[in-house]
């Protein structure tokens, strides 16, 4: 009879795999290869599923395993149709092994191939699993392969099992253009990139890799009735629109061109599953969500036994939501969601930077609490704030509206030169314009043919128009601003508008106040709808989806921009389900409303991807001028602008490291013209991704490599730093949100009016009964503080989330390279921060710029409210 310790043994070898040493495996040690397999247990991933485990080592030991087999790029064979020979396969040793573990970690194994030498090289790798649940498969590596030495697999791809879907084909990190791949792994590559295109039919499965492209049809529930319905936008002349995902889902019955939404508390929408989240970015977003969700439920409970509900009733009251707050314990909070999220979850929520119960204190308003009211704060946020992209130089006055006459009547500004020479030190304006002393803000042509439905709503606000002149110190100075509305007889007879000019005592002093609190209220909607949401999320997804369907993940250009597009199909499909759908968050806090994105799609006929690039769009707006003789080609006409000084460094790093990147694949212009793919993608992007632009004269015909490195190099501008520069600001400077309020209620008081009396009387409670009441307060900074905040996982701009995504020498040493640049814009912004010459680089409210700080030095994973660093993707 065995031992007791004999039976263990026994056993753990079953489970585990033997580690003797028989002689057939041993024979013809020269063709054993040695390797190392990484991944994530789906028990790890998700903790509530886990059954997962279980199930998985009941599969082990009834045989069904986890099997993998080396391709080879160098021998076809003969009866696969000249695909390059595979090896046999071998099983995931020791699965059961590896318990299960509470935190997101990955699980290396041991493995060894047999390979024949008659296979040639290893090329490729087909992995087959065979267990009840997916594992995220994270690289492959094989170490001393004949006449090779080490072969790395960048993998970082979810491996469901075979009754979901064929097994799956990896590369090695050999990047080849088509006209290049090895002929042996040729069909392997172009069945994968059919496989990812899917056919376009049905709803897509949780487990499905498909990329395809539609249209917003899934923003309204028309069969909720016409108040939920909402315009389909993309495809028609009227709404043009880039697409997005397609999830496939059932229409409508009331519109059958609308898609059936998910219930609200459903995240599961579906995106091509290596395209969601980390658990780790997923459990972050989860507890900021909680704790904002807190941070909104306080303050209203409180304000049911306030003598004014839903209402602030002085500056101080808005403070205290900061600044007061319940102290309490969350150690029952961590009991309540332990068995059903992830501990990184609990890790998150019990991280803070303030108590659990208050809003973190804006950087706005940490030095100075009421310097965000002075004027030149107000003009310096045009330059250094969370949208510092609108700003233009005035070239003629008055300023001109280009709508159409027919339609809107005259609309030309009414600002005359009464109103603002006394305030430009001795200049007139025709001096003033010839010196380029005069800048403008301007929302009027943008809002107006949308004004009257706006304000039939609860809404109340006008089209403006700020102009301000540049001083001698670098920063500017509001001149006056025009409120317009349409006129009351009807919109062909033009606009009615009122001007205001600076003033700092009496009512007249809080009439400015609120004026340009209207012009932020227009800058605030139009940042968040257009700026962030259309210019950065919205047109970015068609290039995601373009790209994965188009070229191989053997493609260099493909390796190039791969990191740029990280979670965005993510973000932007969790936006579509709450925050820009009807009735979701943008509706609610950003003044627009419901007409919100049916006015981005008639923003979005303007839109020009060459006007993308930062140099274009300095051009544009008349803030620069070139000149060879400056940095980067460009004068800027306002010297202290840090958006514009930091962004010109920072895309200066990217086109050097795209041009040096692209320049070794492509070192002539006939490769680019003959590359399949590339030229399928470009077509792919013109026709479907942004099909509603595709007569555009401005495309390129991608036919050389300056064609080539200015897409690109716009690309990443856009997914990096443009994002970053309007996205991470938001929680700084707009989480006090009387600094950037996004919705106004009433109109300017107008004199011998209750409310007029009321704002000589009492003019901070006439300010806050104006602008977004407190529901809608606690709302709109409880969503900008996650939007704002940095994921632990984020990889920063001259990062990559692996050293070996590639394994030619000559882009790894250009990558390097270029990191190394972007550290030294690192340094060049601090040195800059500390100069008191650059008055815009910290104003009145003593607030550095560092939106544009690329964080390329920083591995700390930190994440949070950090006010820098620029993410290589929108993935926020």
């Amino acid at each position: 009879m065995a031992s007791t310790s004999e039976t263990i043994g026994g056993f753990f070898e079953k489970v585990c795999g033997s580690n003797s040493k028989k002689s057939k495996d041993r024979e013809d040690e020269s063709q054993k290869i040695e390797g190392r397999v990484v991944l994530m247990k789906k028990n790890v991933m998700d903790l509530n599923d886990s059954k997962a485990s279980l199930i998985d080592s009941v599969y082990e030991l009834v045989g069904k395993h986890v099997s993998l087999q080396l391709i080879s790029a160098t021998h076809a064979d003969p009866e696969n149709n000249l695909r390059g020979k595979i090896g046999k396969a071998t099983c995931l040793q020791k699965w059961n092994c590896t318990g299960p573990a509470i935190t997101a970690r990955e699980t290396e194994f041991a493995v060894t191939f047999d390979w024949e030498e008659g296979m040639g090289v290893p090329g490729a790798l087909r992995v087959s699993n065979h267990h009840h649940s997916e594992f995220y498969l994270s690289s492959v590596t094989l170490e001393d392969v004949p006449g090779q030495g080490r072969i790395h697999f960048v993998c970082n791809s979810w491996v469901f099992p075979v009754r979901y879907t064929n097994e799956r084909v990896f590369f090695s990190n050999k990047a080849y253009l088509p006209c290049h791949t090895p002929e042996p792994l040729r069909q392997y590559r172009e069945e994968e990139l059919v496989k990812l295109r899917g056919n376009g039919q049905g709803e897509r499965k949780t487990w499905e890799r498909i990329y395809d492209y539609d249209v917003y049809n899934d923003l309204g529930n028309p069969d909720k009735g016409p108040s939920h319905a909402r315009t389909i936008l993309g495809g028609s002349e009227d709404y043009p629109y880039p697409r997005r995902g397609r999830t496939g889902r059932e229409r409508t019955k009331t519109d059958p061109c609308s898609e059936k939404r998910l219930s609200l508390l459903r995240l599961d929408i579906y995106v091509p599953r290596d395209e969601r989240f980390s658990q780790v970015k997923f459990s972050d977003f989860l507890a900021y969500a909680v704790k904002s969700l807190v941070q909104v439920l306080i303050p209203e409970i409180r304000s049911l036994f306030d003598k004014t509900v839903n209402e602030f009733d002085s500056f101080q009251d808005v403070l205290n939501i900061y600044e007061v707050g319940i102290n309490g314990q969350n150690g029952g909070t961590h009991g309540t969601v332990r068995d059903c999220i992830s501990w990184e979850f609990i890790r998150e929520l019990a991280h803070s930077d303030v108590g659990f119960h208050k809003f973190p204190m804006p950087d706005v308003i940490k030095a100075n609490t009421s310097a965000w009211r002075t004027d030149e704060e107000f003009g310096r946020e045009m330059l250094a704030g969370v949208n510092p992209v609108m700003i233009r130089r005035l070239e003629e006055f008055p300023p001109v509206s280009k709508l159409d006459i027919n339609k809107y009547g005259n609309q030309t500004s009414t600002i005359t030169k009464e109103h603002i020479e006394k305030n430009m030190n001795g200049l007139t304006v025709d001096q003033a314009i010839k010196n380029d002393k005069l800048f403008i803000l301007d929302y009027h042509d943008a809002l107006m043919p949308y004004l009257s439905r706006i304000n039939s709503t609860s809404t109340k606000t006008y089209a403006t128009r700020t102009l301000l002149f540049l001083k001698e110190d670098g920063t500017l100075k509001p001149l006056a601003i025009e409120l317009s509305l349409p006129h009351p007889q009807g919109e062909s007879y033009g606009a009615t508008s009122q001007v205001y000019t600076p003033a700092e005592d009496g009512v007249e002093g809080s009439v400015w106040q609120l004026a340009k609190a209207y012009a932020a209220v227009n800058d605030s909607g139009y940042h968040q709808l257009i700026s962030h949401w259309l210019n950065t999320h919205a047109v970015i997804e068609p290039f995601v989806i373009a790209t994965n369907r188009q070229l191989s993940v053997l493609h260099p250009i493909y390796k190039l921009l791969h990191p740029h597009f990280r979670d965005t199909m993510n973000i932007n499909a969790l936006a579509r389900h709450i925050l820009i759908n009807a009735g979701g968050f943008l509706e609610m806090t950003v003044f627009p409303g419901k007409y919100a994105l049916e006015m981005s799609a008639v923003i979005y006929k303007n839109w020009n991807f060459t006007e993308q690039g930062l140099p274009a769009d300095l051009l544009k707006r008349g803030v620069a001028v070139e000149d060879p003789n400056y940095r980067h080609g460009l004068r800027l006409l306002i010297e202290d602008y840090p958006y514009a000084v930091d962004g010109l460094e920072v895309w200066s790093a990217i086109e050097t490291w795209v041009t040096e990147y692209c320049s070794f694949y492509y070192p002539t212009d006939d490769l680019i013209q003959c590359d399949t793919e590339l030229q399928s993608w470009w077509m792919e992007l013109r026709n479907k991704g942004h099909g509603d632009k595709k007569d555009e004269p401005w495309w390129s015909e991608m036919q050389t490599l300056v064609d080539l490195t200015k897409t690109c190099t716009i690309i990443i501008w856009v997914a990096s730093a443009l994002h970053a520069a309007v996205n991470f600001g938001q929680y700084p400077y707009a989480g006090y949100l009387p600094n950037r309020p996004t919705i106004s209620r009433r109109f300017m008081p107008e004199p011998g009016t209750p409310e007029y009396q009321e704002l000589e009387r009492n003019p901070d409670l006439a300010f806050l009964k104006t602008i977004t009441a407190q529901l809608q307060t606690l709302l709109g900074v409880s969503l900008i503080e996650i939007l704002s905040r940095h994921s632990t996982d984020e990889i920063y701009l001259g990062q990559r989330d692996t050293p070996e995504w590639t394994s030619d020498a000559e882009p790894l040493a250009a990558f390097e390279r270029f990191g190394s640049r972007l550290r030294g814009i690192e340094t060049r912004i601090n040195q800059m921060n500390q100069d008191r010459r650059w008055n815009n680089r910290f104003g009145p409210v003593e607030m550095q710029y560092t939106l544009l700080y690329p964080n390329t030095s920083d591995y700390s994973r930190q994440g949070g409210l950090a006010g820098k660093g620029i993410p290589n993707s929108v993935s926020i």
